[in-house]
């Protein structure tokens, strides 16, 4: 039986070793869900949902939603229990691996990669970045600053001013440079 801790690291090296140059944000809160763990590649965020042989679906269909709205790509990765049905728990776009123990170590097969995402929502997809990272963008498509706006309002500007091929790129930029010591030094100023 394969628990998520037998499978995350693991994973992310097979992810990096087919995709090249990766960077994996874990844990990421999108809507009401939780990614088990975004990928960012030089032009796309991939969502990751890890089912282990301990999981159950109970869960799956909201998150399903949140991973559509935010994501250009979605995958997930299914333990053994999961790999003969997991693929009717997920839209047709969705990629499937699975996941098994090989020899004592966990051996991965990708069963359906994983397609565009029609249900993005770029205003959902630019929420995932911190204001800092926004502001970043703005600078790059020579946008005001908007200082006194909301997150909302700034992401409407983006969105009205660059286009999504140039977002999706300035996106994974940003992610790909975040610097969570940054953040963690503004908490202890608070």
């Amino acid at each position: 039986m394969l628990y998520d801790k037998d499978i995350r690291e693991p994973l992310f090296e097979f992810l990096e070793e087919a995709y090249g140059k990766v960077r994996i944000l874990e844990e990421k809160q999108i809507g009401r869900s939780r990614a088990d763990a975004v990928m960012v590649t030089q032009d796309a965020l991939y969502g990751i949902e890890i089912k282990s042989d301990a999981d159950t679906y109970a869960r799956l269909s909201r998150q399903v939603r949140d991973y559509n709205l935010h994501f250009d790509y979605n995958y997930i990765v299914a333990g053994t229990s999961h790999a003969f049905h997991v693929r009717e728990h997920v839209p047709d776009w969705w990629g499937v691996i699975t996941v098994e123990l090989e020899e004592g170590m966990p051996d991965f097969y990708v069963l359906r990669g994983a397609a565009k995402n029609p249900a993005l929502n770029m205003k959902r997809k630019l929420g995932v970045l911190w204001r800092s990272e926004l502001m970043n963008i703005q600078k790059k498509n020579r946008l005001p600053a908007y200082r006194q706006k909301s997150k909302a309002f700034v992401i409407d500007k983006i969105i009205e001013r660059a286009p999504a091929e140039t977002l999706t790129r300035q996106i994974s930029e940003e992610l790909f440079e975040r610097d969570y010591t940054k953040f963690e030094n503004m908490e202890g100023m608070a």
